[in-house]
């Protein structure tokens, strides 16, 4: 346990001193989406594409591996509805476009900015591979499920005509734009081919990757601090922490019971690529998702405590696990 604690409280650390800095002013609320902007769209596409581009493409994409995850997520994301959703007339229910983006923040960890660079650092590099097959299902294949489901809001309860479909496409559009998935597949070019970078570009790329881990996580606490400010409710527990638990506890138990049930069925599961997948989706909540409900006008202040409640618990929850593991 102590070989564990000695990797993961830094790691928490490092979120906690990003929300102390922003909390004091020290880091102005100007800066945060800066921060955001260099950790997304330079070091960790860098990070990445390093992890990508250096590891066999069959470890990188399992098939069966991704397909264990992405009906995990979409279990996830049903079940996470129908236990949240009910009539708000007394102003403390859940729509159903809040219901979604629960929903989203119950089976979206914090993979990129976390869980890639924390469980290569507990487990070594070759612990990358299955954790970016989860990136790639949560930006295209979950965010797009429960966007739709958000839009379909309208629909049941709302004021104008629902578009759930065009809510999909614009999500998609948005995954599209994203540069991680697009770093993952030309690093997984690049592992395909044997293609090396010239040595100052390699060495760019190195150097911006290097950088990923601490800036990401001084980012969550950040953010995490600053989704706080913008909330516009106050959220009864009620409606917060059932959801941060399911994050926690039912999302890996689901990814490693479809786990079990795969191999029972004769498909190749690797016993250390399922580990990966369970403590992957025992990630505490991705945190730029306060920032997407806000965006699509959803209580953020709701999303906000999910995300908040989870990454707290999961100092703990996610430790226990890894130590299991280990």
């Amino acid at each position: 346990m102590e070989a564990i604690l000695a990797v993961t409280i830094p790691f928490f650390a490092l979120v906690l001193c990003g929300y102390l800095a922003a909390w004091r002013g020290v880091l102005p609320e100007m800066a945060i989406p800066g921060l955001n902007i260099f950790v997304l769209f330079f070091a960790l596409p860098c990070m990445l594409f390093r992890f990508g581009s250096s590891m066999p493409f069959a470890q990188l994409i399992d098939p069966t591996l991704i397909g264990i995850y992405a009906l995990s997520a979409l279990m996830m994301v049903f079940v996470t509805v129908a236990a949240t959703w009910r009539r708000h007339d007394d102003g403390h229910g859940v729509d159903l476009k809040n219901a979604a983006f629960g929903a989203l923040v119950a089976a979206f960890p914090n993979s990129g900015f976390m869980g890639v660079p924390l469980l290569a650092a507990l487990f070594g590099d070759r612990a990358a591979g299955p954790v970016i097959g989860t990136v790639l299902i949560d930006l295209i294949f979950t965010s797009t499920l429960c966007l739709a489901i958000a839009q379909s809001h309208l629909a049941v309860g709302g004021t104008a005509p629902a578009h759930p479909i065009a809510g999909a496409l614009r999500s998609m559009r948005g995954a599209m734009t994203n540069p991680l998935p697009w770093a993952i597949a030309l690093g997984a070019v690049f592992a395909a081919t044997g293609l090396q970078l010239p040595g100052p570009v390699a060495q760019i790329i190195k150097m911006l990757a290097d950088a990923a881990t601490p800036v990401a996580l001084f980012t969550i606490g950040a953010v995490l601090w600053r989704a706080g400010q913008h909330a516009h409710t106050r959220t009864p527990v009620i409606n917060y922490l059932p959801v941060a638990l399911i994050k926690l506890l039912i999302h890996p138990l689901l990814v490693w019971s479809l786990g079990m049930l795969a191999r029972k069925a004769g498909l190749p599961v690797p016993p250390f690529g399922l580990a990966m997948l369970v403590l992957a989706a025992a990630l505490p909540s991705a945190s730029n998702v306060s920032l997407l409900a806000e965006r699509y006008g959803a209580d953020n202040g709701r999303i906000a405590r999910i995300i908040m409640a989870s990454t707290t618990l999961a100092f703990v929850s996610f430790s226990l696990l890894a130590w299991a593991f280990r």
